[in-house]
């Protein structure tokens, strides 16, 4: 499909430029005929005056000659011209043809990019609802052909089901979320965020979850704000803890650290879970990326790549370190002052 609409586009700059170049053209031929015949007429004058201006005795056939008798003169000159335009058309088709196709390619490669991440996202969202939906139907249908299904066992199907839509809820929030961060440019960031104040109020929310695989905080928060928008940085915060919690080993330790550098605030989380394979490192922030030894936890492989927008909408930067079988440490950096 790209190709063809690259091929259109190419033919299009190219129709546009030939036209400018043919009639360019057309004007300096004209211009340069009209020269050609005025050349040739001031020479015939010039060329008697000078004539008629001597003493010596001239012939009067010789004094009536002129310098242009030959009209096929002018002719040819205007062909050598009409000739050289032709010419010089001909190199800037050629040129232009190549230049529009690179012109074309680059001015599509956007779209081309868009197209594809969008076609990707419907593609993993589709399968991601899919699943659920299928675990819905075939339940369903199975305890309907049952005749003897009990009270008890029509409360099971329906906690279960209940279970999957939460589960389809979680997910259609999160395509939400993101679909939202298509309009990032409308978005206003109320102030300052007390970003120490914010990160303890979700260990606390966090804490019951931590409890249950025994984790244990720690922290070094110090007092810092950011400036950015309170609701979006506690979702950014909950993620990055949530991923910790759910990824760490049992009895294990979550550290969290706040620390200013020049003009930024970096905020990190560092757990000591099974940790990211290298080559993995680079589509951590991909939606709906989940690493073979992840596909068994609970989630989408949504929550990276909501925290990046975030970040991204903040004007930070966030990165990741990990060593697989060790752990991970995010790290995120987020301006101090007011940015325009």
């Amino acid at each position: 499909m790209f190709k063809e609409a690259r091929i259109k586009l190419t033919a299009w700059y190219l129709l546009i430029i030939m036209t400018v170049s043919f009639l360019f053209s057309g004007a300096i031929y004209r211009v340069l005929s009209i020269e050609v015949d005025r050349f040739a007429r001031m020479s015939q004058i010039r060329y008697q005056r000078d004539i008629e201006r001597i003493d010596l005795p001239i012939p009067a056939k010789i004094r009536q000659l002129p310098i242009f008798s030959d009209p096929e003169l002018a002719s040819e000159t205007k062909q050598r011209i009409k000739f050289v335009l032709i010419y010089i058309n001909g190199v800037i088709l050629l040129i232009s043809g190549g230049l529009g196709y690179l012109l074309a390619g680059k001015t599509l490669q956007p779209i081309k990019e868009m197209v594809d991440e969008q076609n990707r996202f419907i593609s993993d969202a589709s399968h991601e609802l899919r699943t659920p939906l299928t675990a819905l139907k075939s339940s369903m249908e199975v305890h309907l052909r049952d005749r003897k299904l009990t009270l008890q066992q029509a409360k099971k199907l329906i906690r279960e089901n209940i279970s999957d839509v939460n589960k389809l809820k979680t997910l259609s929030d999160a395509l939400l979320t993101l679909a939202s961060f298509e309009k990032r440019k409308e978005v206003k960031l109320s102030g300052k965020v007390n970003l120490s104040k914010l990160v303890c109020e979700c260990m606390e929310d966090l804490e019951p979850l931590a409890k249950e695989r025994h984790i244990m905080f720690k922290s070094n928060l110090g007092s810092f704000s950011v400036w950015g928008d309170m609701h979006k940085l506690t979702e950014l915060v909950t993620i990055l803890l949530d991923n910790a919690i759910k990824y760490s080993k049992e009895d294990g330790l979550v550290s969290l650290k706040i620390r200013a550098e020049k003009g930024f605030v970096l905020f990190s989380v560092k757990d000591n879970g099974i940790g990211i394979k290298k080559d993995n490192l680079p589509l951590i922030f991909d939606r709906f990326f989940r690493a073979e030894e992840q596909r068994n936890t609970i989630g989408y492989g949504l929550g990276l790549a909501i925290a990046k927008n975030i970040v991204e909408l903040h004007r930070g930067q966030i990165s990741v370190e990990s060593i697989y079988g060790k752990g991970s440490t995010f790290i995120v950096k987020l301006p101090q002052n007011k940015f325009s």
